[in-house]
This record gives C-alpha cells, sequence and structure tokens, in this order.
C-alpha cells in the first residue's frame, strides 16, 4: 500500500540502527572537542536572509541559487540556514563577543538546507559538524584546530589521513589575484558555459567552484593565490605548515583550493582520506579574519571548519556506536508481563550502561530467543551495537518460585537466579 505522504524530495527521515550512528558520531565530536576546550553552541535554524548574502557572498552558488529564503507573515526575508559559521557569528555578536573569554572555543552540530541536486551522500537537508575558533590571530589557532580534526576522524577509525592546503589573499591582494585570473580567463571565456562566464566579472575565484570540465582545462596555467600574498599572509601559511610538520600531519598545496565562501581569506584547507578513492575529501574549513568587521562587530580573528555528517556517516569505516551489552527479560505469556517489567527494574539499576529490553509483544520463548539470537548475530535491524546477549526468561514457573533463568547466549550457558539474589547483584 502506497503512502499517502512522503518526505520532501532531497530530505530524509533517520531511524535506528542508523540514527544511533549519528548520535555515536555527534558523541565523539563531544569527546573531542570538548578535550580541547569547545563548548557547544546551538543557533536556530532560520536566520536573517541579509545575514548570509553579506557573509558567504552574493555571487557565490549557495546565495544565487541553493538557499531556501521566504517572506514571513509581516515581509521579513529569512532564510533556512545553508551554513552555520555565519549564525555562530552573529550569535557570538549579538551576545557580546566583547564580554566574551578569549579565546571563544565552539562546536556545533545541526541541520543545514540547499537547493542543490540530491545524491548519494548530499540532501537538500543535511547535517554538519563544525567548530570555530574566534580570537586568535596566529598560525597556532590553524594547527590546533587541523590537530584536534585528525583526533577527531582517528577515533572514528580514518586512517591514510592527510590535508590539503592553499592560503588566499585578502584585501587588495585578492583584487590583483583576481583581475589576474580574468586576464588569463578572458580570452578563453567564450569555452564557458553561462555561470561560469558571469563568474569571470562578477567573482572569478569562484570559477574554481566549477565542475565543468571546460572551466578547468581554462583554469590550467592560471595565476596561483600564493603570488599574491602580502608578507603577513605568507609568513603566516608558511609557519602553519610548520606546525603541520611538527605536530605530524602530512598535507598537500593545491593553488585550486579556494572553498565555495567568500568569507575565506588567508589559510584555506580540506581533509582528505586516500582510502576513499576519488571522492576523498571528508571535511574543509579555513581562516575568516574579516567576517566578524564584516557584519558590523570589531575586527576579530577567526578559523574554523564544517563536517558533512551524511558523507561523514557512509564513509565510517567502522560502527562507531559502543558495543552494550544486551539484556533481554523474555515472558513467556502477556500474563507475565508485570513480573518481567519488575525483573527489568531490577536489572536497570545495577547495570549501567547496558540495554535491557523487555519482550511485550507476546510471542513466547520460541520466537523470542529467534529474536535475541538474531540480535548478538547482526542480523536484526538493532538499534544498538551488541556485545553479548543474555535472555533473562521469566514464566508462570518462574513467577510462582520468583525466579529468573539467565542464558548467556554467545557461551550457551544458563542458570537460574532468585529474583531477590538479582536485586541483590544489581545493587553491587
Amino acid at each position: 500500500m502506497s503512502p499517502a505522504y512522503r518526505a520532501v524530495k532531497g530530505t530524509r527521515d533517520l531511524l535506528p540502527p542508523e540514527s544511533e550512528k549519528y548520535a555515536a558520531v555527534e558523541s565523539i565530536a563531544r569527546q573531542v572537542f570538548g578535550g580541547y576546550g569547545y563548548g557547544e553552541i546551538r543557533t536556530p535554524i532560520l536566520e536573517s536572509t541579509e545575514l548570509f548574502s553579506r557573509s558567504v557572498g552574493e555571487t557565490t552558488d549557495i546565495v544565487h541559487k541553493e538557499m531556501y529564503t521566504f517572506l514571513d507573515r509581516k515581509g521579513r526575508s529569512l532564510t533556512l540556514r545553508p551554513e552555520n559559521t555565519a549564525g555562530v557569528v552573529r550569535a557570538a555578536l549579538e551576545r557580546g563577543i566583547d564580554r566574551m573569554p578569549r579565546p571563544l572555543r565552539l562546536w556545533y552540530a545541526g541541520e543545514q538546507f540547499r537547493y542543490e541536486r540530491p545524491q548519494k551522500g548530499r540532501y537538500r537537508e543535511f547535517r554538519q559538524i563544525g567548530a570555530e575558533m574566534i580570537g586568535v590571530p596566529g598560525s597556532a589557532s590553524d594547527a590546533e584546530v587541523l590537530v584536534m580534526l585528525f583526533d577527531f576522524l582517528q577515533r572514528l577509525g580514518f586512517i591514510d589521513l592527510s590535508v590539503t592546503l592553499n592560503c588566499v589573499p585578502g584585501g587588495a591582494g585578492r583584487e590583483a589575484f583576481a583581475d589576474a585570473l580574468r586576464s588569463h580567463v578572458r580570452p578563453r571565456a567564450r569555452r564557458l558555459g553561462e555561470d561560469d562566464r558571469r563568474r569571470v566579472e562578477e567573482n572569478p575565484l569562484r570559477l574554481f567552484d566549477s565542475k565543468d570540465p571546460e572551466t578547468k582545462a581554462v583554469l590550467e596555467g592560471a595565476p596561483t593565490t600564493v603570488e599574491f600574498l602580502d608578507p603577513e599572509a605568507a609568513s603566516h601559511y608558511a609557519e602553519v605548515k610548520e606546525f603541520l610538520r611538527e605536530s605530524g600531519i602530512p598535507f598537500t598545496e593545491s593553488p585550486a583550493l579556494v572553498r565555495g565562501l567568500d568569507y575565506y581569506t588567508v589559510t584555506v584547507f580540506e581533509v582528505v582520506s586516500k582510502s576513499l578513492g576519488a571522492q576523498n575529501a571528508i571535511l574543509g574549513g579555513g581562516r575568516y579574519d574579516n567576517l566578524f568587521a564584516d557584519l558590523g562587530g570589531p575586527p576579530l580573528p577567526a578559523v574554523g571548519f564544517a563536517i558533512g555528517e551524511d558523507r561523514l556517516v557512509e564513509v565510517l569505516p567502522g560502527d562507531p556506536r559502543e558495543p552494550r551489552e544486551l539484556w533481554y527479560v523474555l515472558p513467556g505469556s502477556p500474563e507475565d508481563f508485570p513480573y518481567a517489567m519488575a525483573v527489568a527494574r531490577a536489572l536497570r539499576s545495577g547495570h549501567a550502561g547496558a540495554v535491557v529490553e523487555t519482550d511485550l509483544s507476546g510471542r513466547g520463548f520460541a520466537k523470542g530467543f529467534t529474536r535475541a539470537s538474531a540480535i548478538l548475530a547482526g542480523d536484526a535491524d538493532y538499534p544498538f551495537r551488541v556485545s553479548e546477549v543474555r535472555v533473562v526468561s521469566v514464566g508462570s514457573q518462574e513467577r510462582a518460585e520468583q525466579t529468573v533463568k539467565i542464558k548467556t547466549l554467545s557461551a550457551r550457558r544458563e542458570e537460574a537466579v532468585p529474583l531477590a539474589a538479582l536485586t541483590r547483584r544489581s545493587r553491587t
């Protein structure tokens, strides 16, 4: 039977066990980032449209054709956030960044929205995990962010990690690079598509975002960003590379890496894993030292990153969920439900971290054991990663005698235990 309603195109439902994998990834992010002093920030999904047009850039694909924008009942233009850094900066300014401790270390996890063609690992509603360090101008902040990222990804089981780096000039250097890039591209502009011809005049750096093979061919031999760095930016970039060498983090340099957001300047990076093949990028980020001032605040240096969580979970090398023991309380019939629930309460009081599930289906012992065995074997869509299953049988005889039977499935061992003893076990 076809359902009357379906999820909107480009969105999806996350059910167990997949949703539990997302929760586990976010839990590891909380542990790792918290260990570096980063606290969680939660910003609204809705923001003023102008916030993104001013920060992300009017000529970026995100603002030009990917944002979900609408007027509210009072005619105000609102946008579902397409990225989170602008909202973090807005929140810091609104709360009074001058009164906050420096550096300010923040991390987040949440939904973002972009209208683009849905494909594997990419959705119109998607989740990002990110972090921002605000208030540190030196290259050490860039290095800390990358070291923290490596810790996080290695905790998730990723190997063969490396950083792709570039340095994008700001101010007069950025304008000079844009002019040089236009001079290189204009004689070949007829080979470009309509969008890329527009980018040549409006914001030529965005040509590096193009997926058109012809545009990539036109950009061959183009000027590079590092040719237009001022001495301060060049020194900063050299220091970042030295920090990475000292930290044992491998990196390569790519003159084509500019990131898809206009607020990035100086350091930009992607983290890649060779084990992922051609689509090897896991995340990206960089510095945005001008964004606070651009949004009306004081000039503040900052650096951060964002990870597409949907893509991250899709390519995880292992299961991020911590193994948990399952106590499967199995009543013989509905008449045994109250006793089974009392047994489950006793077990929960003494087995912190374990899953204690009471089978309330009334399926009986035979089918219940089949279900429990499937969970242990990993053949059932069970929410949790199970290390052991202990079936706790309670039937009319156990209820009358105030006992339970506990069978450890992996060892095929069964024992009878009085309920009072089970309660005492749970409290010790």
